[in-house]
């Protein structure tokens, strides 16, 4: 209630300074959660670092490169949020959006070379046994890298839901199983004061797996954002919105795209034929404005009116309008 009686009572248009102005609020937004994800990663990777060189554990190496990789994949998210800032233009008529999907195919493939580096290093070490110093070190720094990364996950998949970014989400995926890949660390730091000196290199590869189960699931998702797929649930949304308008006698097809961190619609709608076109007009133009006000995220909705011939006579002269906005 507190954020909705303000928008009763204020006087309020979805007119194009104030869609732009809501995309650059979103970038930046997810600028500023790059900006502190990267800073707590790149600590936790640092502090990881060190004690990867003092005690030569292959598990939290892994732990390490990850942690290295998923703060770096912070610099094309950014240049996706930087490039979604420009306005459309005569050759980019969507605007620069689609960056945005660009860096999700970045974040996925530095994922998955990470992952292939740190099997690599697991699998020479179990080939070639060495052993482990400061056990007590290295187990604070797996305590170290769950806590950063956990901290990261939460902030970054908040954050993509809420401004509608399919790649924030998934790097915030990303960093949440790094952070319990350094759980398993302290498994290969147990084994090792144990006796065990495979242990180390086998959480290494255990590691491995669980990023690849990331990879999958991040590139499912990039996947389907590069596909234009949407959640049904925005879509039926949607046509429950075009139900209520008045004037709306049936709904046709409703389509919708992602391009960036915003949805697109393109909608047909069936409106009595003996309506003039300005009356059409007037009907679309509510129908665009219910669904803008019901889909979270929609910043534009193309609604085409078609009439509708009566049963018992048909009308050659019926209005057909089309309204963009």
């Amino acid at each position: 209630m507190r954020h909705q009686l303000p928008h009763l009572v204020t006087p309020h248009s979805h007119e194009a300074m104030e869609r732009v102005d809501s995309v650059l609020e979103t970038s930046r937004e997810g600028m500023r959660t790059l900006w502190l994800s990267l800073g707590v990663l790149g600590a936790t990777a640092v502090i990881q670092a060190v004690i990867v060189a003092i005690s030569g554990s292959v598990a939290l190496l892994g732990d390490t490169i990850h942690n290295a990789a998923d703060a770096l994949t912070a610099v094309p998210l950014g240049v996706a949020f930087v490039l979604g800032r420009r306005v459309a233009n005569r050759r980019y008529t969507y605007g620069y959006g689609r960056a945005e999907d660009l860096a999700g195919i970045a974040i996925v493939l530095t994922i998955a070379a990470s992952s292939a580096l740190a099997a690599y290093e697991a699998v020479d070490r179990l080939l070639h046994p060495r052993g482990i110093s400061h056990l007590w070190a290295v187990a604070i720094a797996a305590l170290v890298g769950f806590i950063g990364n956990e901290w990261v996950a939460r902030y970054r998949i908040r954050t993509g839901r809420r401004i509608g970014s399919a790649a924030l989400v998934a790097d915030g995926l990303h960093a949440r199983t790094d952070g319990f890949t350094s759980l398993a660390v302290l498994l290969g730091a147990g084994g090792a004061a144990l006796g065990r000196r495979w242990a180390d290199p086998v959480v290494g590869l255990l590691i491995t797996a669980a990023i690849l189960m990331v990879l999958r699931d991040a590139a499912r998702g990039v996947y389907r954002r590069l596909m234009d797929s949407v959640d049904p649930d925005l879509v039926e949304t949607a046509e429950q919105a075009l139900h209520a308008v008045a004037g709306v006698e049936h709904v046709g097809s409703v389509r919708m795209r992602w391009v960036g961190h915003a949805l697109r619609a393109e909608t047909d709608i069936v409106v009595d034929p003996r309506l003039s076109v300005a009356q059409a007009h007037a009907i679309a133009v509510e129908a665009e404005h219910a669904l803008i006000h019901a889909v979270p995220r929609l910043t534009a909705a193309t609604v085409h009116t078609d009439p509708h011939a009566p049963a018992d006579s048909a009308d050659p002269h019926a209005a057909l309008a089309h309204h963009t906005r």
